[in-house]
């Protein structure tokens, strides 16, 4: 679909639909006007009388709209009212025509999606705050909306869906989300929709359609190589063709929760770090016991399935055993044909000796039979639950497993560490290179600190732009610590309820956990966990110089253009003991 609206109005599309009304209704007109010119009247003084042209337009405008104000500007003759009669009878034809047509316009399809088009444009075009370009508004598309706006950041919506496209206005975000219907493959549209706007900072492409995100992706790399773009991708063929042309993430949510497992398995409190820290904003996350070691059984081995088994083979510890509805010959594993939901697959799978069951089928219902079955007949086993659909997820609640694996929140998650906070990457990277004692030390002292509920975790670049009161006074020689600006502009005496995870500098000199005697240089980009409420104190203290000279020296700046001039007059003026 390409808008209609690039060389066409909406106006002139609705004077083109209307062109044969408009032409009946003057012609009809014209002729009820002449013809009443044309028949002979009889003045009071009953000599013959002609109508003007104004007296019989006027007459006719308001004879032909039902208004009727009277015979001017003397009563009619017969022949005038027989004219009149029959310009009456035209003029209902003429105008019920019009009004059908009219009704039908606005019924047109055309019409109503240049309307919305037209809109759209606008909306987009008007914006000037930072916004998302997020294609395609299923599953993921919520969650990724809907923490977006809770971070206080604009989203732009294309999805090709018109059911899922009209659920947009049913939700009560912060801010307009403005909303294409279309097919986001069309670079074009990609255009309209924002891709190349000055204040579009990413691209997500999260449809469920592999190639359509491919299209994205390379749309995005040619059209706007400075902006990140981050693409769903189910397949191996289709993350490698993306990697081929350059696209900078690529979220396979299989694969990433089959990372996810592989570090729980071997760093459990890492496991917990960065499941915690990579929440959805508002919710709370509950710390669950850490997966076991022993034989496990996978039910399902298809595109989860394999990817799952890939990666717990490279556990020593592990032992797998697969229950599949097909059979296979693979030496290396234990098969068990089935599909798991009955107990005679399960006890041949040896559930009763098991330590943990993966249950990964495309079927939720499946999933959680296979679950239920297998608890009963080992209530100590470790389960692992796929939910593919996220509308299920009262059901997953109510079934109490260990882990649920929602790929829709997994893509969402990794979305929002690599656009909001880009310093979160790296410093997970970091912890799973520590080992498990550093790691569960880490992760008791922060969750004891901020609880169980996901925290806020957010950048900070030392820059004019982004803390200009503390890029100046640097600028100017001032030698400032971490400790000392992380104190609350309200009273510098308490300490804000937030802490820096990783200084990143231009030099390469990253450092994790920085000490709080650390001095902080310009350009230093800094990550930081805290609450919301000292997420703004921090900002106000970066960009306020009265807050940060209150924060470093305890002196409280006077706050308006005539204090200040006060106070430089008053400090110049000697006291009058000291002249």
């Amino acid at each position: 679909m390409t808008p209609l609206l690039r060389h066409h109005s909406i106006i002139l599309l609705i004077m083109r639909r209307l062109r044969a009304p408009l032409i009946l209704l003057i012609s009809i007109l014209a002729i009820s006007v002449l013809g009443l010119t044309l028949a002979p009247g009889v003045d009071d003084e009953g000599k013959v009388h002609y109508l003007s042209f104004f007296h019989a337009l006027y007459f006719m405008s308001y004879t032909a709209t039902t208004i009727g104000f009277g015979e001017i500007p003397h009563a009619f003759s017969d022949q005038q009212r027989l004219w009149v009669t029959l310009c009456i009878y035209l003029s209902v034809i003429g105008w019920a025509y019009s009004i059908g047509t009219v009704f039908a316009l606005l019924a047109d399809r055309s019409l109503q999606l240049a309307i919305r088009t037209h809109r759209f444009l606008r909306a987009v075009k008007r914006l000037r705050e930072p916004f998302y370009l997020v294609c395609g508004y299923g599953e993921t598309g919520r969650l990724i909306c809907g923490a977006l706006d809770q971070l206080g950041y604009r989203a732009v919506v294309v999805e090709c869906d018109e059911v899922k496209a009209g659920e947009i206005d049913l939700h009560s975000y912060r801010a307009d989300v403005p909303t294409m219907c279309a097919d986001a493959r069309n670079p074009e549209l990609l255009q309209f929709a924002g891709l190349t706007h000055p204040y579009c900072v990413g691209v997500i492409a999260l449809t469920n359609d592999d190639s359509a995100n491919l299209a994205i992706g390379i749309a995005a790399r040619l059209l706007a190589s400075k902006i990140p773009a981050l693409c769903r991708a189910e397949t191996p063929e289709t993350a490698a063709n993306m990697a081929s042309f350059g696209t900078r993430h690529i979220i396979n949510p299989f694969e990433k929760f089959a990372e996810y497992l592989s570090l729980a398995l071997h760093a459990p409190a890492a496991w917990h770090l960065l499941t915690w820290l990579t929440g959805l904003p508002g919710t709370t996350v509950e710390r669950e016991r850490d997966p076991p070691s022993g034989n496990w059984i996978v039910c399902g081995h298809g595109r989860f399935g394999r990817v799952l088994v890939q990666a717990m083979e490279q556990e020593s510890a592990v032992s797998l055993t697969i229950i599949d509805r097909e059979s296979s010959d693979d030496p290396h594993h234990r098969w068990v044909q089935g599909d798991g939901t009955g107990a005679a697959a399960l006890e041949q799978a040896g559930v009763r000796e098991a330590a943990g069951i993966i249950a990964g089928t495309g079927n939720d219902v499946d999933n959680l039979s296979i679950a239920v079955t297998a608890r009963e007949l080992n209530p100590a086993l470790f389960v692992i639950l796929r939910q593919n659909h996220y509308a299920n997820r009262s059901l997953f609640e109510a079934y109490d497993s260990d882990v649920d694996v929602v790929p829709s929140e997994i893509i969402a998650h990794e979305c929002l560490a690599i656009l909001t906070t880009p310093l979160l990457v790296p410093f997970l990277n970091e912890v799973k290179r520590r080992d498990e004692p550093w790691c569960a030390a880490l992760l008791d002292r922060l969750t004891g600190k901020f609880g169980w509920q996901v925290p806020s975790v957010w950048s900070e670049r030392i820059s004019f732009m982004q803390a200009p009161a503390l890029h100046h006074k640097l600028m100017h020689g001032s030698t400032i610590a971490l400790e000392e600006i992380l104190r609350a502009p309200s009273n510098r005496n308490d300490e804000l309820a937030c802490e820096v995870l990783y200084l990143h500098r231009d030099d390469d000199d990253h450092l994790l956990l920085p000490d709080p005697e650390t001095e902080i240089r310009a350009g230093d980009e800094l990550l930081l966990i805290g609450r919301q409420e000292a997420r703004r104190e921090f900002d106000l203290t970066l960009s306020n110089e009265h807050a940060l000279t209150y924060v470093l020296t305890g002196r409280d700046l006077p706050g308006g253009w005539l204090w200040e001039k006060f106070s430089r007059a008053t400090a110049a003026d000697p006291a009058p003991h000291e002249r």
